[in-house]
């Protein structure tokens, strides 16, 4: 998982798989991830198997407002250790072109640092 993404340590435990189920939720407009994106900045699991998103987006008109919430569900439902997951979107802190991570910017096309 990216370093700023708050995880507590169940979550931690499973972070390749929490990434692979974030990368599997695109942006349409801009056909890149919202993990990629930065669009996650924290995700914790519990000993129930609830799985708890916290996230944004880049504006309110983003293409996939509307989509994500529940994909981002369906995606980690598929992991064994996760049987309920609750996304709850924020505005606070507002997303900035820095959170794209480096994937992201290669893929965007923006100058890599």
């Amino acid at each position: 998982m990216r370093d700023d993404i708050k995880t507590n340590d169940r979550a931690a435990a499973i972070g390749d798989q929490l990434e692979a189920a974030f990368e599997a939720v695109m942006e349409p407009e801009l056909g890149v991830d919202i993990y990629n994106l930065g669009f996650i900045y924290e995700v914790s699991l519990d000993d129930n198997g609830h799985c708890s998103v916290t996230m944004t987006f880049s504006e309110m008109g983003c293409a996939c407002l509307g989509t994500a919430p529940e994909e981002i569900k369906t995606e980690l439902k598929k992991i064994d250790q996760i049987n309920d997951v609750s996304v709850d979107i924020v505005w606070k802190p507002l997303w900035q072109m820095t959170n794209i991570s480096r994937v992201g910017r290669i893929q965007l096309g923006i100058a890599v640092r």
